[in-house]
């Protein structure tokens, strides 16, 4: 089992993404967003799934293959089936990934692919792209909540700045988890992810406020295996927030509720200039960084603790540059 570690942001992610030479063809998919820019932030882990069960490289390609009774993972000539020995990996595996904050997967591969992995139906002599890589799909059954990603989609600035978004959201919630649980503690988390669970889905966020003070009535009465039973419901609708993308419109309805902190202090001139800026990025005249920027630089000017620790600001380093193409 692995140990969470506080201080570092622990993601697993497919070998070949990073430039290790363990595909099929002895090459590799890296991934110069992961290697180069993700890898400042992240303490990768590394793993393949076909390479950790002994095929070794060069070597026979595999597809997932549907005979009627269940899919199987067999050589693309037929001669051979690692369904069982990837099963078995898959599952001993997992049990020791509770201290990863977030998985990155090799987009497309019957062993690692997330998503519209091809699927080939050998009684109707056709394929589909609807099947989960064996290893993937284990990795997500098990941790329901941990942030996963494949490295095609992150090629989106959308989904790559959720992604890492809740990457460092997830792993700030196991620091909080990690140290003990609280209710002074689950109150001051949600609060400062207030304005970035708004802008995700402010439907389940108004929902999430009031289950947590209901939960939380008579904090005196309540005991710590009471206090963690909150804490998994916390999270269990915290991450399913996040797992949204958020939209423009859900942006500009943030922003505009952060603007109404600063409008005693604001000039005209500077209620108009900010009104404006949001109103541009709501229509997609301006990247989302703008607004931001403007509020951090009135926050410079009119100090508000409550805004300055909201992690709607800054959830993520600024240099990753998430921010500033959509």
């Amino acid at each position: 089992m692995g140990k969470f570690n506080p201080d570092a942001i622990q993601v697993g992610i497919s070998s070949c993404l990073l430039g290790e030479k363990v595909r099929f063809d002895g090459g590799h998919k890296q991934s110069r967003f992961c290697q180069d820019e993700l890898s400042q932030f992240f303490s990768f882990q590394s793993a393949c799934p076909e390479m950790a069960i002994g095929m070794g490289t060069p070597r026979q390609t595999i597809r997932l293959v549907d005979h009627g009774e269940g899919i199987k993972l067999q050589s693309s000539k037929g001669d051979f089936d690692v369904t069982e020995p990837m099963t078995e990996f898959s599952d001993s595996f997992v049990k020791r990934l509770g201290h990863l904050s977030g998985y990155i997967f090799c987009a497309k591969s019957p062993s690692c692919g997330m998503e519209r992995v091809k699927v080939y139906h050998s009684k109707e002599n056709h394929s589909s792209r609807d099947g989960i890589g064996i290893f993937a799909d284990a990795v997500m059954r098990a941790h329901p909540l941990l942030p996963c990603e494949e490295d095609g989609r992150l090629n989106d600035p959308v989904l790559r700045e959720n992604f890492v978004t809740r990457v460092f959201a997830y792993h700030e919630w196991q620091s909080f988890a990690h140290a003990g649980i609280t209710a002074k503690g689950l109150y001051d988390f949600h609060a400062r992810y207030k304005y970035m669970l708004m802008a995700h889905n402010p439907k389940k966020y108004y929902e999430l406020g009031p289950m947590l003070a209901n939960s939380l009535k008579d904090p005196s009465k309540i005991t710590q295996e009471q206090l963690d039973e909150v804490g998994v419901n916390y999270v269990n609708g915290f991450m399913d927030i996040l797992s949204h993308n958020a939209k423009r419109r859900g942006h500009a309805n943030t922003l505009n509720h952060i603007q109404g902190y600063f409008k005693r202090e604001l000039s005209s001139t500077e209620r108009v200039a900010l009104a404006e800026s949001i109103d541009k990025y709501r229509r997609g005249m301006l990247p989302l960084m703008a607004p931001v920027t403007l509020i951090k630089h009135y926050l410079t000017l009119y100090p508000n603790a409550y805004i300055e620790r909201q992690a709607y600001l800054d959830p993520h380093p600024e240099v990753l540059k998430l921010r500033y193409n959509h």
